[in-house]
């Protein structure tokens, strides 16, 4: 007998981790950070309801934290196994783990200097250290070739879109098929591949961020202009928070289109993100993973100043002229962008713009919802500037490519469990899957388990 639970990433989007056991082995599909509400974020806190070192295997389908960020953490509490994830997921995560162990350790030490803490001393959920002996763990997969996991499972990657690296998992165990979404792409993306089709399974778990919205129709490359334009023409700052992986990537590629039609020639363009400024030099390095031509691939990369030190980034707020300025992070949680927002926010003449998915309990979903002033640093900070949102930017699926992809399926499934979602997105794919596809589907919520 075959078994799911969701211990993450049911009913809400962020914190996905899905155990599959079988004959006395456990596999995880993804092992993400919670994000947003503290009551989300507290249960990172909480010991998973099994032991880490009884599992046998991690099988990552991107590196985004929310799929990745409590992987040192389970290494931290005793996981001894294999982590296999495509090579440029590996290289990406790197990146983002790496970061998230050195912002644990400087949040607990911020948090001891000043005394705010309520734990004596403030410790990090794990530092560095732990990360990197995350990283160690780590087993390269290439796409479209089965590989063996423990237990006699069976392993098969193919591209998802989304970001660098991103596949869907395709995973055959005790005589059932189980397909993981992962999180899906755009189709006709111009830097992503299409999320490829899986012709069989016996279930599928699916993600539903987008489930109950359809992207806009229009030339994001156009909508971006537009409002870059007018921003420009009231001698303001456009400020995009942007996640470092993947959006700032591909506003990189729709600046650069707008460049090539002779617009925005003197406005300049700042990716101030360390993190941002490594994973586009990944572009070079896994040239295989994207659309992007050799020579297209270099001139997009090179459009914009980059800011690695703090010094620049501090210069960069300073400056009283029009500018375009990426920074991370996507959902305004924490990152140089604070220190932007702080700057430019309480000025009418300036845009923050955003360009993909705000969690509940975030600074941009606050701001997109009206908010007129928001905390950082313990400070008050008034939005008195443009507030706008382009999810056409998007590097999710809506529900109509949500559906399309589920559409590639030869036959239906014997059931289909909607995932990594808040409620409403989730429940809203649900009636959609039963009304035109008339598949079983259901939302699982937290813990709840699955003999499949």
């Amino acid at each position: 007998m075959l078994k799911l639970t969701s211990l993450g990433g049911a009913g809400t989007v962020t914190g996905s981790k899905h155990l599959l056991e079988h004959d006395g082995k456990r596999i995880l599909i993804d092992c993400g950070l919670f994000q947003g509400l503290k009551n989300l974020r507290e249960l990172n806190w909480e010991p998973l309801p099994i032991a880490p070192s009884t599992i046998d295997a991690v099988v990552l389908t991107h590196a985004h934290l929310d799929h990745s960020g409590y992987l040192p953490k389970l290494v931290k509490d005793g996981f001894r196994g294999k982590i296999f994830a495509t090579d440029a997921t590996r290289a990406v995560a790197e990146l983002i783990l790496r970061d998230s162990g050195y912002l644990q350790e400087k949040d607990a030490e911020y948090a001891n200097r000043k005394g705010f803490s309520k734990h004596r001393p403030a410790l990090p959920l794990y530092g560095i250290h732990d990360a990197e002996r995350a990283l160690e763990r780590f087993s390269s997969v290439s796409f479209d070739k089965g590989v063996q996991l423990p237990g006699g499972a069976t392993l098969i990657f193919r591209h998802a879109g989304h970001i660098l690296g991103a596949a869907t998992a395709d995973i055959d165990w005790g005589g059932k098929r189980i397909v993981f979404s992962g999180d899906l792409g755009r189709y006709g993306d111009p830097v992503m591949p299409d999320p490829v089709p899986v012709p069989e399974a016996d279930y599928v778990v699916i993600e539903s961020t987008y489930g109950n919205r359809r992207h806009e129709a229009d030339d994001p490359t156009e909508m971006l202009g537009s409002v870059i334009e007018r921003t420009v023409l009231r001698g303001g700052t456009v400020v995009i928070p942007a996640f470092a992986v993947g959006r700032a990537q591909s506003l990189l590629y729709h600046l650069w289109q707008l460049k090539q039609a002779g617009r925005l020639a003197s406005i300049p363009i700042f990716l101030d993100s360390p993190m941002a400024i490594s994973a586009t030099d990944l572009l070079h390095a896994h040239r295989e993973d994207h659309r992007l031509l050799p020579e297209d691939c270099d001139t997009i990369c090179g459009i914009a100043t980059y800011t690695r030190d703090v010094e620049g980034s501090k210069a960069i707020t300073a400056s009283p002229y029009p500018k375009v300025v990426i920074s991370a992070s996507g959902m305004a949680t924490g990152g140089r962008v604070l220190h932007h927002l702080k700057a430019f926010a309480p000025d009418q003449k300036n845009t923050i713009l955003f360009s993909g998915f705000q969690a509940a309990g975030t600074r941009g979903r606050a701001m997109l919802q009206g908010a007129r002033e928001i905390k950082i640093h313990g400070q008050w900070i008034p939005v008195l500037a443009e507030v706008a949102d382009l999810p056409a930017l998007s590097a999710h699926a809506d529900s109509d490519e949500l559906m399309r992809w589920l559409s590639g399926f030869r036959h239906a499934p014997a059931r289909t469990f909607i995932v990594h979602g808040e409620a409403e997105a989730a429940e809203a794919l649900r009636v959609r899957i039963d009304k035109d596809l008339g598949w079983n589907a259901s939302v699982p919520r937290q813990d709840q388990a699955f003999d499949l």
